[in-house]
């Protein structure tokens, strides 16, 4: 057991670090933060093999590291800890799936929504003092639209790619995203 232990911790951080290196090669960035990446993926995969506990934790260490290293587009204590911590910590609940056979794709799923519903909550509660009067075309009015239209950009994309990524690799490491390696 405290083999297993180490071994999820390890895993752990080798995937956290994983998800920050993968954080830098940002594919699009919006200009007040949200970008399209493939960080999610190593926080999914650990969570759906490790589960719901160490998924959350993973997550929030994530937070932490983008956070302090990301240059943050936080400019208030409450972004921080939304857009940043709440956020990334969200991921983790990829890991209510763990070890279930279409897990990976639910958890990413619930943990890509989980993830979106903060960063809106944020939007309407923290940056809708920067709402522009235009977006996409659209005249902005509420800021729930625009939270759930700006944040809907950058979150879609990241749950299309990671749900590609995972239908590429779960027939080869299918072994792997299930745990049976680790049972």
């Amino acid at each position: 057991m405290k083999n297993m232990k180490v071994r999820a911790l390890c895993e752990g951080a080798i995937m956290v670090a994983l998800a920050q290196v993968l954080g830098y090669l940002k594919l699009y960035e919006l200009p007040f933060g949200g970008s399209v990446t493939l960080s999610m993926v190593p926080l999914f995969f650990f969570a759906i093999r490790w589960g719901l506990a160490e998924g959350l934790l993973a997550g929030f260490a994530l937070g932490l590291l983008q956070l302090v290293f990301d240059g943050a587009f936080a400019y208030t204590w409450q972004a921080m800890i939304l857009d940043y911590v709440f956020a990334y910590t969200m991921l983790g609940l990829a890991g209510l799936f763990s070890r279930m056979k279409p897990g990976i794709f639910y958890g990413t799923i619930l943990g890509s929504l989980g993830r979106y519903a903060v960063h809106v909550l944020s939007g309407v509660f923290v940056w809708s003092a920067y709402m522009p009067d235009e977006f996409l075309g659209l005249a902005m009015v509420s800021p729930w639209v625009y939270s759930l239209l700006y944040n809907g950009i950058y979150m879609g994309s990241n749950l299309l790619i990671c749900l590609v990524v995972f239908s590429l690799l779960y027939r080869p490491l299918n072994r792997y995203i299930l745990g049976e390696d680790i049972r």
